[in-house]
């Protein structure tokens, strides 16, 4: 059956106000054991693939850890998740950003109104002041930092300068997509928490809760079969002609080294435009095509092929920097990503 287009992108929601946790109930009983035993780790790392719920689950444990700062009492002892009544009132303020004892360090806007690519060191330094400060009512301060990957090297570093010597009643949760890359002296100082991605029918269940569409659906069912267990693709390809764009690139991948010059133009044609989703679907297939790759088969026997691809994945990535940057014309850059990948798998 094919996919039927849904007309409007989908707006992905904020873990901030997801109440709601698909999947990684092993996961979040390992927090609430921890926190309930009275000797909680006092940073978390929260690791795995982009999209499967590592926010939400932080932001769940930061909203119990508020809710109920003392951990012998009977709410915490008996509880048997980390959800919290629906009209409790610290749901309604961590939601809106005003919770006393939650930071929050993410990516901002600049001055221009575009989204950062990083998380500044001056954001990360507002850490100091925050557990520096008097916890209200001798409850807990809690950081979330979403993610831990966009800290550049000063902010990572006035973070680990907070987490090293922690005040009590501290807690960091901090959110990886790609956990090789942390500092390895906080990731020394964190207990490690991975996530694996979500089976498709958590997928379809959890995107159908943030969009509205029926479970049954089957374009939404062929969106989660896509994701790869990441909720957040699973709405991205749902928006616009996303999953289409994704069906047509898939086949051209799995055609390579042989590539179909007509089917080459219909991709690029499907690409015109300014659809910023459209190029960042297109872009994240090659990525996760690549990326598969460079992670299987034996890495010593495979060492020049490897490279090849490596050094073909930064030509595309600059390539499809300049293209966003500077609006160019999308077909070009669409005959150049697969002949650098006809070559690269010859």
């Amino acid at each position: 059956m094919s996919a039927r287009k849904v007309e409007t992108e989908i707006e992905l929601p904020r873990p901030r106000d997801t109440v709601a946790l698909i999947g990684h109930h092993d996961a979040e009983a390992q927090l609430l054991e921890a926190y309930r035993s009275g000797r909680i780790a006092h940073a978390w790392l929260l690791s795995g693939p982009q999209g499967i719920g590592k926010a939400t689950l932080a932001y769940r444990m930061a909203r119990f850890v508020l809710a109920y700062p003392d951990p012998m009492s009977p709410a915490v002892q008996q509880a048997t998740s980390l959800a919290l009544p629906e009209n409790h009132p610290v749901l309604h303020h961590v939601a809106a950003g005003s919770h006393g004892g939650l930071l929050t360090l993410e990516r901002t806007v600049n001055d221009k109104g575009t989204l950062r690519t990083i998380i500044t060191v001056d954001e990360a330094r507002e850490t100091i002041g925050f557990f520096g400060s008097t916890s209200a009512g001798e409850g807990w301060r809690v950081c979330v930092v979403d993610t831990v990957d966009e800290l550049n090297a000063n902010a990572a570093n006035a973070l680990l300068k907070v987490i090293e010597e922690p005040p009590q009643r501290s807690l960091f949760l901090l959110v990886s997509h790609s956990p090789a890359r942390v500092l390895a002296t906080i990731q020394s100082r964190c207990r490690r928490l991975p996530l694996r991605p979500l089976p498709s029918h958590e997928v379809v269940q959890a995107a159908s809760i943030a969009s509205g569409i029926d479970p049954d659906d089957p374009t939404l069912q062929q969106a989660a079969a896509a994701a790869e267990g990441s909720v957040s693709r699973a709405l991205t390809l749902l928006g616009g002609d996303a999953l289409g764009l994704h069906q047509r690139t898939t086949a051209l991948l799995e055609s390579l080294p042989n590539v179909d010059p007509r089917a080459l133009h219909a991709l690029g044609d499907a690409l015109s435009g300014t659809d910023r989703v459209a190029l960042a679907t297109f872009i994240d297939g090659i990525e996760r095509w690549i990326a598969l790759r460079l992670h299987q088969g034996d890495v010593n026997a495979d060492l020049p092929r490897l490279a090849r691809l490596a050094e073909v994945w930064e030509k595309i990535n600059r390539a499809a920097r300049d293209t966003e940057t500077f609006n160019l014309e999308r077909k070009p850059l669409v005959f150049s990503v697969f002949g650098l990948l006809a070559e690269a798998t010859r």
